[in-house]
């Protein structure tokens, strides 16, 4: 009997998109369905990955031959062209001949023998302009998943609801924090996503809640966490945190190209101006210190846009949402004052590392204890 995955696609299936990770774990959660479902031994898998216009032809081939040979030893067969890479832009798909083979295969779609046979269909991107995909639009099932992005406004609550979704199937529970921790380490990356949490499975054995402590101890940092951990220390104010991330950044300085002292000084003086607009839409009451992302997000959602700069470098509803949330809990790190004082301080660094001959880490070090540190006395309530 098929289930309610399986009944509801149609007997020729495409999944496509940048996110090759859910693309690939659809496509093995639909592939496997279908042979249970019908059976025999008949089932086949044919790798459509080709490297120029010959390779793309012989699989087209094999796929034809494919649908055209009844199943022998079952009810049904199921055919998996896997990993087709020349549906899209790609120079592959531009050739005349795969062009008009993928039209004349359309055409033979038309006619699938749906009684018995099941076809899907693989791929990382396709040409929606083309026959092939607006056939398969109209006599399949098309599924696209789309790859998270920072430029993607909602790519960490996404995030944050796979992974939740992938601990609760191994019956445990993963804490905000965590979670949080987990989806900021790691990024927009759906594969590694699944890698960590599996890893964390692991770690956490018989206990039924992975805490923060976890995420901590086993998670893997990528490039893209690593370049805002200085900022991330800065914010949450944890002073040795910050001077050992601030030597990390400049070892990393000195080995590429691409960075810079100067670079730093922009992010944190970056991260500064953002606090200050936040501490002043508190003020203004568009937004409350909110600890839930969810309501703060709606709160920003009703955030006058003419009330603040139109220049996207500078306008804090330019940024993610997810990101700006963790900046307000950084904020209250800090008093308004505190932050105006931190920008002239970061503004006379700025000028030192151009015009002076000191040396620039030691500049750095020294801005950043003098905005950081604190007497007791002066903590926040």
């Amino acid at each position: 009997m098929a289930s309610a995955v399986s009944t509801a696609l149609r007997p020729i299936a495409l999944i496509w998109g940048d996110d090759d990770f859910a693309v690939k774990q659809r496509a093995r959660q639909i592939y496997q369905e279908w042979c249970a479902q019908w059976g025999g031994l008949d089932h086949e898998i044919i790798d459509a990955s080709a490297a120029h216009s010959g390779e793309a032809l012989a699989a087209l081939r094999r796929l034809r031959e494919a649908v055209q040979t009844l199943p022998f030893f079952g009810s049904g067969k199921v055919i998996w062209f896997r990993n087709c890479n020349f549906l899209g832009d790609e120079r592959t798909a531009s050739a005349q001949a795969v062009a008009e083979a993928l039209s004349e295969l359309a055409q033979e779609l038309k006619k699938f023998p749906s009684e018995n046979v099941r076809l899907l269909i693989t791929s990382g991107g396709v040409d929606k302009r083309r026959t092939f995909y607006k056939t398969l639009e109209k006599i399949g099932t098309v599924e696209a998943f789309a790859g998270w992005s920072l430029e993607d406004r909602n790519w960490a609550e996404e995030a944050e609801s796979c992974a939740r979704r992938q601990v609760q199937s191994f019956k445990k529970k993963i804490s905000r924090d965590a979670v949080e921790q987990l989806v900021a380490w790691v990024g927009p990356n759906a594969r590694q996503l699944a890698s960590e949490v599996d890893k964390l499975i692991s770690y956490a054995g018989n206990r039924d809640e992975i805490g923060l402590e976890d995420v901590n101890a086993v998670v893997t940092r990528n490039k893209q966490s690593r370049a805002f951990a200085l900022g991330d220390a800065f914010g949450a104010r944890d002073l040795p945190k910050l001077l050992r991330t601030l030597d990390e950044e400049l070892w990393g300085v000195k080995t590429d190209s691409r960075k810079s002292e100067i670079g730093l000084l922009y992010g944190l003086i970056s991260k500064v101006r953002v606090m200050i607009f936040l501490k002043e839409m508190q003020r203004e009451g568009w937004i409350k210190g909110e600890t839930d992302y969810n309501r703060f997000k709606a709160q920003l959602e009703r955030v006058p846009v003419d009330a603040l700069p139109q220049d996207r470098r500078f306008s804090p509803l330019s940024m993610n949402p997810y990101v700006l949330f963790k900046t307000l809990g950084h904020a209250r790190q800090y008093s308004l004052g505190e932050l105006i004082e931190a920008m002239e301080i970061l503004l006379e660094c700025n000028r030192q590392l151009i015009f002076s001959n000191l040396d620039e880490a030691l500049v750095l070090q020294q801005a950043l204890i003098k905005i950081v540190s604190r007497t007791e006395a002066d903590r926040l309530p």
